[in-house]
């Protein structure tokens, strides 16, 4: 893509002022859930009695779907972005609300809406949009002291998380409130109610294993599995022993037949078959070059809100990745939450396509007018009497 320094079109000033390097990370970890997809898709499209591609053709539809929604959003100026985190909250709040009572149980939790035929997430929609409207919350909250921001932003928290807590989410609840307690350290805004929201978020742990039953049951099976079981969590350990260093070979895992979701909660145990340890460090290594490349434009931004929105963004991306991984290897218990677009799943690619739309939004190149320098003028000599 070629554009001219005196094109003053929408198309040349994104050109212009987005990360290139930030943008082609993104277009990398794309490309790699597209070649995943068809490494881990057809066993299991083929076990529910699928045709072999029929995850993958989805998978290709929803990444081309989720690249569209992605630049189109990176094309708005922060003020924009604001906005349409606004819409997008309210819209998915109310599909929260609407999930509580006409959503189907599975597993013991109403996370889906389904709408002629085709099944919507609204947690996964919410999250973007509660991190970039939470920023400005609290970037008004210090900008303005006299304004009551910061007990919106704690309502707004407060909301959200007992929104997911009924369904009951409780991996979702466990990443929003440790991106939201960073973003209310980071604005250095109530030090003390941000150590508070951490105590609360361990008590609501605690609360979620006493009072639902699935979420005892895969923690007490975490903490003490039984020696005659070999679940989920078993089988995708044991793919990385089996991968080695190089893996198997392209198609060559026999481990994702036995898993019932190898293309979404548990891709990153193919690609450890498959691919071998270091493809897995390699993916390791492109998430997280793509939360510290923002991490740093957030270091360097003046504007308080997109500061927080640009570190809540990355965080949020970051330690979704992270906790998939950590299920995946054995560190944490199952929790539902898929790997970004290298996971299967229409609302979580389109989903993280907003969420990584804003971030290039607002972190594209803009002039801090507050620092750039007027020009000195030269005085008139010849108006200057002797």
């Amino acid at each position: 893509m070629k554009f001219s320094r005196a094109d003053k079109s929408r198309l040349a000033e994104w050109w212009f002022t987005v990360d290139h390097v930030l943008l082609y990370a993104i277009i990398v970890i794309v490309a790699a859930g597209l070649v995943l997809s068809l490494a881990a898709s057809p066993a299991v499209a083929l076990k529910k009695g699928l045709p072999p591609y029929y995850f993958v053709e989805r998978h290709v539809i929803f990444s081309a779907a989720g690249i569209v929604i992605m630049l189109g959003v990176s094309l708005l100026e922060p003020p924009a972005v604001r906005r349409l985190a606004g819409l997008l909250l309210a819209a998915a709040m109310v599909g929260l609300i609407a999930v509580y009572f006409l959503g189907e149980e599975i597993n013991g939790a109403r996370r889906w809406l389904s709408i002629e035929g085709h099944s919507l997430q609204p947690s996964e929609f919410a999250k973007p949009a509660f991190v970039v409207v939470s920023g400005w919350l609290l970037a008004e909250a210090r900008r303005r002291p006299d304004m009551p921001a910061l007990p919106l932003a704690m309502a707004l928290y407060a909301a959200f998380a007992g929104l997911l807590v009924v369904q009951p989410d409780v991996g979702q609840t466990l990443l929003a409130t440790i991106v939201w307690t960073a973003m209310l350290f980071v604005s250095g805004l109530a030090l003390t109610g941000a150590a508070i929201i951490a105590v609360a978020g361990a008590v609501g742990l605690y609360a979620a294993y006493v009072y639902f039953p699935h979420v005892s049951y895969r923690i007490d099976r975490f903490i003490s599995p039984q020696p005659s079981e070999y679940g989920q969590g078993e089988r995708a350990l044991r793919s990385f022993v089996e991968g080695g260093f190089l893996g198997r070979g392209p198609g060559e895992g026999t481990i994702k037949t036995s898993l019932p979701d190898a293309h979404t909660d548990y891709i990153f145990a193919v690609v450890g078959e498959e691919f071998g340890s270091l493809a897995c460090l390699a993916i390791v290594a492109l998430f997280a070059f793509v939360v510290i490349r923002a991490l740093r434009h957030a270091e360097h931004e003046p504007d308080v809100a997109t500061r927080l929105g640009i570190v809540g963004l990355a965080l949020m991306f970051g330690f979704q990745a992270l906790i998939n991984m950590g299920v995946n290897v054995g560190l944490l218990p199952a929790k539902g939450m898929t790997l970004p677009f290298l996971s299967a799943g229409g609302s979580s690619t389109l989903a993280i396509s907003i969420t990584l739309g804003m971030l290039l939004a607002l972190t594209r190149h803009r002039p801090d007018t507050d620092r750039l320098r007027k020009p000195r003028l030269k005085p008139n000599l010849s108006s200057v009497r002797p």
